[in-house]
C-alpha cells in the first residue's frame, strides 16, 4: 500500500533541511515551489495565460517572466496576486498530480509532497499523512533575520504574512521540531516513519 505524505512548515523552520532527508532515505520528494517554476516557462499554459493578463511587459528581452516584476505588481495588488495565484496554482497542482503518480506506478510506495502552502490552500486531499516541521516562534525569527539580512520588523512582517506555525503543528498528523541539531531531526523523521509503517524496522 502506498503512502503520500504532505511536508510542510513556514518560513524559516528548516523544511528544505527535512526534504533532503528523505532523499537520503530514497523516498522521492515533489517541491511545489520547482514546480512553479517549471510550469511559467516560455511554452508552457500558465505561461501563455500570464502573458494574456498582464501584458508583455513583464516579460524580459529572452522572453522569460520577469519575476521581480511580476512580484512588485502582486504584491501592491491584491488582487492581481489572486489572479496569478488561479494560474498559476492548478498548473502546480496537476504536475504534482502527474508526477506523483508516475512514481507511485515505478514502484515506488510512498512519496512526499512538499507543498510550503498545504493547509492554506486546502490540499491536504492530495495527501496521505502530514509531516510538519517546526521551530519556536524566537528560533524561527533569529534564522530569518541571519538567512536574509532582515530587519527584526521586516522578518516579523514575513512571519506573520503566513498562516502561525503553531497553527500547523494542531492540523499536523505528524511535527518535527527542528530546533536543535540536523541528528535529532533525523531520528524524529526516522520515529515517525517507522510508526507509519513507511520504514522497514
Amino acid at each position: 500500500m502506498s503512502v503520500i505524505i504532505g511536508l510542510t512548515g513556514s518560513i524559516a523552520t528548516g523544511k528544505s533541511t527535512i526534504s533532503l532527508m528523505f532523499d537520503d532515505l530514497r523516498i522521492p520528494v515533489i517541491d511545489a515551489d520547482k514546480l512553479a517554476r517549471e510550469v511559467v516557462k516560455p511554452g508552457e499554459r500558465a505561461y501563455e495565460e500570464i502573458i494574456r493578463h498582464f501584458g508583455l511587459e513583464i516579460l524580459r528581452k529572452d522572453k522569460t517572466l520577469n519575476r521581480e516584476l511580476l512580484g512588485e505588481i502582486i504584491f501592491a495588488d491584491e488582487q492581481k496576486r489572486e489572479q496569478l495565484n488561479h494560474i498559476v496554482h492548478p498548473a502546480v497542482r496537476e504536475k504534482m498530480v502527474e508526477k506523483r503518480d508516475a512514481y507511485l506506478q515505478s514502484g515506488y510506495t510512498c512519496v512526499v509532497l512538499d507543498i510550503p502552502l498545504l493547509f492554506e490552500n486546502n490540499l491536504t486531499s492530495l495527501v496521505d499523512k502530514t509531516i510538519v516541521v517546526y521551530v519556536d516562534e524566537a528560533t524561527q525569527l533569529q534564522r530569518l533575520m541571519e538567512r536574509d539580512d532582515y530587519s527584526e520588523a521586516e522578518a516579523k512582517q514575513r512571519i506573520k504574512a503566513q498562516m502561525p506555525i503553531t497553527e500547523k503543528v494542531k492540523k499536523a498528523d505528524g511535527v518535527i521540531d527542528n530546533t536543535g541539531s540536523k541528528l535529532e531531526s533525523f531520528e524524529q523523521l526516522e520515529k515517525l516513519l517507522l510508526a507509519w509503517n513507511i520504514l522497514p524496522g
